[in-house]
């Protein structure tokens, strides 16, 4: 006897009916009773390939529901989470592109430039200092 066993714990899904799961199975029942009920509806007003045609392309959402995931969700989440991004709450994403060689040079230079303002404000103030030293050191020797 063999048992399958899956690797990952929370891809398992217990079958209920058929190997379906429950979910799967419930939504298989649902398609086939939206395409009776589509049948009946219509037989007397289309022609059979008509009215069978119509019949399939009414189940088959119904049954797709059931049988696909994406990205581990259901299709309901799924729904759900493209009418919240897309609808309730959408946002413009404004690309563009970053050249860090260009920043960072133009970083370099603004600190250069900061930097030789500062040691220039400095050597003023030594300048300033050292001219009023003299002005009072030769107004004391006069």
């Amino acid at each position: 006897m063999e048992v399958k066993i899956n690797r990952e714990i929370r891809n398992y899904t217990e079958s209920m009916f058929f190997g379906l799961s429950l979910r799967q199975f419930i939504f298989s029942v649902l398609a086939c009773g939206v395409a009776v009920v589509v049948y009946f509806t219509l037989r007397p007003i289309l022609g059979l390939e008509t009215v069978s045609w119509v019949c399939i392309v009414a189940a088959v959402p119904f049954a797709a529901i059931g049988f696909l995931k994406y990205n581990g969700m259901t299709a309901e989440k799924f729904l759900w989470a493209f009418l919240k991004s897309e609808v309730l709450m959408p946002k413009t994403l404004d690309f563009g592109n970053t050249n860090m060689y260009v920043t960072t040079i133009r970083n370099a230079r603004e600190q250069k430039k900061r930097e030789s303002k500062r040691s220039y404000r400095l050597k003023m103030k030594m300048l300033a200092m050292i001219t009023e030293r003299r002005r009072k050191h030769d107004k004391d020797t006069d």
